[in-house]
């Protein structure tokens, strides 16, 4: 009798333990997901809410794997991230989906997460790295009966994701996380209005005064050379004359674009005004920045551009200017930014006076203000 109740009684303790152990387990849990989510209601950018929902979710809900899916039919979000200096190609875990047939095969009308088994059809949830998981938590993100895309959670542990396990947890993270992304879109789009020019798809004049100063910034903290880059097109107001405003908006958005690709992805291009458009490219010597402009003239050139069966023929002139920080600074960012868009200004003058399709540089501005200020010592 009295080893009967011993045993019911550890027995009972036991049943205690793994209780308790779960409770502790599960208010971890929550405390880690509360801060997981505290942080992503505090981010400011698309780029960011990627960059802490692959690396800080991972570490926070204890994964193996994790992936995130998002629907790009348009190619707005790759280039959001790609003006922001996110770099899409070495971050495997994100995938950019062309059209949401794929998560609609997935999930279907119910919109139900899948938890469960890994099966092949979840392979391209995964398919950034070479062993797959054992068992995964495949989460649609959907706002306003449009699917964004899907968080994928995997792990190695057959038991982790179960088809039986309560789905609150993952139904609240579905409404905290489509919310956050459908935010972070709308605040992209209405930055790219306002800071993109709505004609050639390059960035406007108020961007380029925005970063201007964050690069003059950055240049006189790394001590690395900043270039601008002043570019016309030749003879512009003729087109329009000779063809009509509708093939001169064509030819814009063919040169400016040609001249897009040509930069690398942390270079900016933006449209001053009118047929001008500017470009910072950092950290280059001036060996290299007139090789990229020469590059830029001819291929601007060699455009076989034709508007209503009519053939266009385009040039070029740029005028070049750089900035490299003395080691005692004492000009400020915004005079610095105004003299160097000057310099290269004047190069592109005399570019035009020299006969047009050609390139004029200007060298290095000089930091004048620290050269009167040691020579009153």
């Amino acid at each position: 009798m009295e080893e009967d109740l011993t045993t019911d009684l550890s027995i009972l303790q036991s049943h205690l333990d793994g209780m308790i152990n779960r409770v502790q387990h599960n208010s971890n849990a929550l405390r880690r997901f509360q801060a997981f989510e505290r942080r992503l209601l505090n981010l400011n950018s698309l780029s960011e809410m990627i960059v802490h929902i692959l690396e800080d979710g991972k570490a926070f809900f204890d994964l193996d794997v994790i992936s995130l899916c998002l629907v790009d039919k348009e190619n707005e979000l790759s280039e959001y991230l790609i003006q922001d200096g996110f770099d899409i190609k070495t971050t495997k875990q994100l995938t950019l989906l062309k059209d949401r047939h794929q998560l609609k095969t997935l999930f279907g009308f119910a919109v139900k997460p899948y938890i469960g088994a890994y099966h092949p059809k979840c392979s391209e949830f995964f398919s950034y790295t070479d062993r797959k998981p054992i068992s995964v938590a495949l989460i649609p993100l959907i706002r306003r009966g449009k699917y964004l895309g899907s968080l994928n959670f995997g792990s190695f542990q057959q038991e982790r994701f179960i088809d039986t396990m309560a789905t609150d947890f993952i139904e609240h993270m579905i409404s905290v996380v489509s919310i956050c992304l459908e935010n972070n879109l709308n605040f992209e789009m209405m930055r790219r209005t306002s800071l993109i020019d709505t004609l050639t798809g390059v960035n406007n004049r108020r961007f380029l005064e925005q970063r201007l100063g964050e690069e003059i910034d950055r240049c006189q903290r790394s001590g690395e050379p900043l270039s601008c880059l002043f570019l016309d097109i030749d003879y512009f107001k003729s087109i329009n004359d000779t063809h009509g405003h509708q093939a001169g908006d064509y030819v814009l958005k063919q040169v400016s674009g040609s001249v897009k690709n040509l930069l690398r992805n942390n270079d900016v291009l933006a449209r001053y005004g009118g047929e001008e458009f500017v470009a910072l490219l950092s950290n280059l010597d001036e060996s290299k920045l007139i090789a990229i402009a020469e590059r830029i003239r001819c291929t601007v050139e060699a455009l076989n551009m034709v508007f209503d069966g009519k053939p266009i023929q385009v040039t070029i002139s740029i005028g070049a200017a750089s900035y490299s920080a003395p080691k005692h600074i004492l000009s400020s960012a915004a005079d610095i930014a105004m003299r160097l868009i000057e310099s290269a200004d004047a190069a592109l003058y005399q570019a035009k006076h020299n006969g047009r399709n050609r390139i004029e540089n200007n060298g290095f501005i000089i930091d004048r203000t620290s050269i009167d200020s040691a020579a009153s010592y």
